[in-house]
């Protein structure tokens, strides 16, 4: 008897389990309204991980995306393209990249590939091709959201549209007789620019990366390089990705004063290497100081490249000294790596530093701006931002209940947008959104 109560109580758990992941549709002032408890704004990492979590805990929820899975990895990815980290890290824990080796770099098909089978793998209720176009709280509570494929109402909204929003073209060079402005999400390969040399503003991973690629395609590449990070690609047998893991530096809530906007140049290309700019520049590469303004044809260089390369070494020097103090106090048997300590000759672009360049004699047919990206969040219109029309949240917790954000950088520590650390976040905001319906 006692066995038969036990499994009607699991039938009973089971069905309403199955209950809560189930939407509803209503008819409301003439409109069918879909109903569910948590929105998912987004598929791709956050969106996923959100969904995975959510599910784990019985919640009902829906994500919308408005192109396709990972979209972004499809079409604002160059086509050699791989993850700066190594497939043992940049994923979910709960699954391994199938195609690629735990020290190997998956490359851009790889990672879409990955996140459509742990779609397929969590049953994620996701529906591409729907954009969302207004999101605003209802008067008794909850959200009503108005999309390209009708209306959702939900107690929850999760924005998980990732820190990749919109890019960024400084207003800096205006439209040029045969010269070709572009952001780095619609550069695809070397050969399909035109002939002549090739400007890149912004030295993080994307624009080194680019121009690395170019330059050992035979382009002549000028590289504009501003404050930076440089770590190293392995040290001491590591890749530096343990190192900011064993170091506490992935947990770090917020970024050192007057750090907050320096990028970080690292590289898993051709099986990963440390990003050298001096090395750059000893292959060919001309080295340029930040992109200041623009006059009589001429592009005007701020004198700040020496101070940029320096500090970039000062930074990597410094993690290579915290990762010896490191190997010490644990007693690790890790081989030592003087080498990593030398640092090249300064090239002539350094010594004689390049103080403008013309973009009217023709020589320079192309302009890449890795310049970044700025969130946008016009569709959510709820009192959810700062003054500066910043989401105002707490690791992720919106200041209007209900309001969650998901996959930005520095969401709750310095590893948030990255895949591994989505999932970390997504899982604390899974339970406190479980914990709201308690």
């Amino acid at each position: 008897m006692l066995c038969q109560i036990m499994v009607l109580a699991m039938a009973l758990l089971a069905y309403a389990r199955a209950e809560q992941t189930r939407t509803k549709r209503d008819e409301r002032d003439g409109m069918q309204v879909e109903k569910t408890d948590t929105l998912i704004v987004g598929g791709g990492q956050a969106g996923l991980a959100m969904s995975a979590h959510l599910k784990q805990a019985g919640i009902a929820h829906l994500i919308l995306e408005r192109d396709r899975i990972a979209e972004r990895w499809r079409k604002d990815r160059w086509d050699s393209l791989v993850a700066n980290g190594p497939a043992w890290h940049d994923r979910f824990p709960a699954k391994t990249f199938a195609d690629c080796g735990p020290d190997g770099f998956p490359g851009k098909d790889s990672v879409v590939r990955y996140f459509e089978e742990f779609a397929d793998e969590i049953a994620a209720p996701i529906r591409c091709g729907v954009e969302v176009t207004e999101v605003t709280a209802l008067p008794g509570g909850g959200f009503r959201a108005r999309t390209s494929d009708g209306v959702v109402e939900a107690r929850n909204v999760v924005a998980a549209t990732g820190p990749f929003q919109k890019p960024v073209i400084p207003p800096l060079v205006p439209e040029l007789p045969d010269v070709t402005q572009m952001h780095s999400t619609a550069y695809r390969s070397p050969g399909a620019l035109a002939d002549g040399a090739v400007l890149v503003v912004g030295a993080g991973s994307s624009g080194a990366q680019i121009a690395d690629e170019l330059l050992s395609a035979g382009r002549v590449v000028y590289l504009s390089v501003g404050p930076h990070d440089r770590p190293p690609r392995r040290y001491r047998g590591k890749d530096f990705v343990w190192w900011l893991g064993v170091l506490g530096k992935w947990e770090m809530k917020t970024p050192p004063a007057g750090r907050e906007h320096v990028t970080i140049a690292v590289s898993g290309a051709n099986g990963g290497h440390t990003v050298d700019f001096r090395r750059f520049a000893h292959r060919g590469m001309q080295l340029l100081g930040m992109a200041e303004g623009f006059a009589d044809g001429r592009l005007t260089i701020a004198p700040d490249l020496g101070t940029n390369i320096r500090e970039g070494d000062a930074n990597y020097l410094s993690l290579l000294d915290e990762a010896d103090a490191y190997v010490v106090r644990e007693g690790l048997d890790l081989p030592a790596e003087p080498e990593a300590r030398h640092i090249p000759d300064d090239p002539a672009c350094l010594t004689t530093p390049i103080r403008t360049v013309d973009l009217q004699s023709g020589d320079i047919r192309t302009i890449i701006w890795a310049t970044g990206f700025v969130q946008e969040f016009g569709w959510l219109r709820v009192d959810a931002f700062d003054d500066r029309g910043r989401p105002a949240h707490q690791n992720g917790v919106s200041i209007v209940p209900g309001i969650y954000f998901l996959g930005l950088p520095w969401l709750s520590m310095r590893g948030s947008s990255f895949i591994w650390g989505v999932w970390a976040d997504a899982e604390r905001l899974a339970g406190h959104i479980a914990a709201r319906r308690e």
